[in-house]
């Protein structure tokens, strides 16, 4: 179904909450429909409330856009999954070779798969597709092209987790940037 014939109310079940841990630290982000459902079991508290209400026949439901969870959450260091997107994120939509933005940028190995490279952070870089083929299932020195810079695994910092949607909620601005 397309975006502009769905019902607001739909589309409002989808908005962005910010999930604090009991000790204020950024967690995650959920929908707002998981949100009321954390709420009404009584597995969180509204911080902020900057949307209004959902009414339903029954009752009135607060809209929040941070709540925060009324026990701690033990979790191990964040790690970033080795995605298509995240590589393109961490170097930021430019081509390694060449430095040119595209919208259609691939990924490469540094060092060939077949020759023992592996599929790794330190060996996976964003290409245009036309550095890309001239690579070919070359190492950057036998193609004599050189990476703009060395690839590596971005340290996922909250900031950098949370970032994006910090110019939209500015509400989060005060949970997000004192971690």
């Amino acid at each position: 179904m397309e975006a502009s014939r769905r019902s607001p109310f739909l589309l409002l079940l989808r908005e962005p909450v910010l999930v604090l841990n009991a000790n204020f630290e950024p967690l995650n982000v959920c929908s707002l429909r998981r949100a009321i459902a954390l709420v009404l079991s009584g597995k969180a508290e509204i911080l902020e409330n900057g949307r209004g209400e959902v009414r339903t026949p029954s009752r009135v439901l607060p809209c929040p856009s941070v709540i925060r969870l009324r026990y701690v959450v033990r979790r191990p260091p964040r790690r970033l999954r080795l995605t298509k997107r995240e590589i393109l994120r961490r170097d930021q939509h430019t081509c390694q070779y060449c430095g040119r933005s595209s919208p259609h940028l691939t990924v490469d190995h540094v060092i060939p798969r077949h020759r023992g490279g592996g599929h790794t952070w330190e060996n996976l870089v964003t290409a245009c597709p036309g550095c890309n083929r001239r690579k070919g299932n070359r190492t950057p020195s036998e193609a004599r092209m050189a990476l703009l810079r060395q690839p590596f695994e971005p340290v996922p910092t909250i900031r950098y987790l949370f970032g994006a949607y910090l110019q939209e909620h500015a509400e989060w601005r005060k949970y997000v940037e004192g971690w």
